[in-house]
């Protein structure tokens, strides 16, 4: 089974940058497709970025030009880099991939909080 922990989440002000995480342990497969999602409380949980294991990427409209997703393929480590944040980017950040989502139905990690406020 593989575990997935997120890092790197804290308390910024507007306009400020942060550089998230995502280490798998106990990974039976490399090259995964993988990605971010979030969830704001009162909201359900929706889709951040991903990025295939060649290296193209997509994000969600509402952070595009800002987010930049990026990995490690060596290491197993995806990265979430955050510029230019804002109030509404305020969630708790989770990282997945596709290996993981077809054989470990209904797992999250813990994820790691973004908080985004003066």
């Amino acid at each position: 089974q593989v575990q997935l922990a997120e890092s790197g989440g804290g308390l910024v002000q507007p306009g400020g940058s942060l550089r998230l995480s995502c280490a798998a342990s106990g990974s039976t497969r490399t090259f995964d497709l993988a990605g971010w999602y979030r969830q704001a409380p009162g909201n359900n949980r929706e889709f951040v970025a991903r990025i295939t294991p060649d290296g193209t990427t997509e994000v969600t409209q509402k952070v595009k030009g800002r987010f930049t997703i990026s990995r490690d393929n060596a290491k197993n480590i995806l990265y979430l880099q955050m510029n230019g944040l804002k109030p509404e980017d305020t969630a708790v950040y989770y990282c997945n991939s596709d290996s993981v989502m077809r054989t470990q139905h209904g797992y999250w990690g813990p994820g790691t909080q973004v908080t985004v406020s003066s």
